[in-house]
């Protein structure tokens, strides 16, 4: 898996893979990392997406975690939602021995979300920014006890006319209701990143790491 890597400092005990969202690449979180006031050394992994046809885009090829068949919800991509938790899993594996946060924006977020949830060991934090937890349906049925207890961190902007806020809150709500605890924030921002979000991401890292 072709990804950008980042060391902030010698011997980093902890990973945080940090997934994009649709059409951009492991470059677009990059400049973020000089932001983060992190008391200890951190690697960051920001992986590529692989290369596909969007249906909501005309079916143009580009960096896609999963393909997106209607805009707000409808049929999801379970198959290409799989293959990518699939790719995130290998990841994890491969930063075995270190603390590894999970971050992802978007489409990348609910990677993120998907993976985390069923994951077999545990995770010291998930991020999921401007996103929404895909197939909700089989979550129950699926999730992990050794990830029952993690911190996952929500933020969206309140005029995202992406993905509605309201999705989101639906996410973070269904997500209480099975016991997980949800750090939410809510921005006024459009579907991206503002500073004040960027502060509450060195705050919830800090903490956790």
């Amino acid at each position: 898996m072709q990804a950008v890597e980042i060391e902030t400092g010698p011997r980093p005990a902890a990973t945080v893979i940090w997934l994009h969202g649709l059409g951009a690449d492991g470059h677009d979180f990059e400049p973020i990392v000089p932001e983060l006031s992190l008391p200890n050394p951190v690697r960051f992994v920001f992986p590529h997406a692989p290369i596909r046809p969007v249906t909501i885009n005309q079916g143009m090829r580009m960096r896609a975690w999963y393909d997106i068949f209607q805009f707000g919800g409808g049929p999801e991509d379970d198959a290409g939602i799989r293959a990518s938790q699939k790719l995130l899993e290998d990841m994890i594996q491969a930063e075995k021995g270190r603390k590894i946060v999970l971050a992802g924006f978007s489409q990348g977020g609910a990677i993120v979300l998907q993976t985390a949830l069923r994951y077999a060991e545990r995770l010291a934090g998930v991020m999921a920014l401007s996103t929404y937890l895909p197939l909700s349906a089989s979550v129950e049925r699926e999730r992990n006890a050794l990830n029952q207890a993690v911190p996952i961190f929500m933020a969206h902007g309140q005029f995202d006319d992406i993905i509605p806020i309201d999705r989101a809150r639906k996410s973070r709500d269904f997500l209480t209701g099975l016991g997980y605890k949800v750090e939410w924030h809510e921005y006024p921002m459009p579907h991206s990143v503002c500073p004040e979000e960027i502060e509450d991401i060195s705050t919830f890292l800090a903490r956790i790491l």
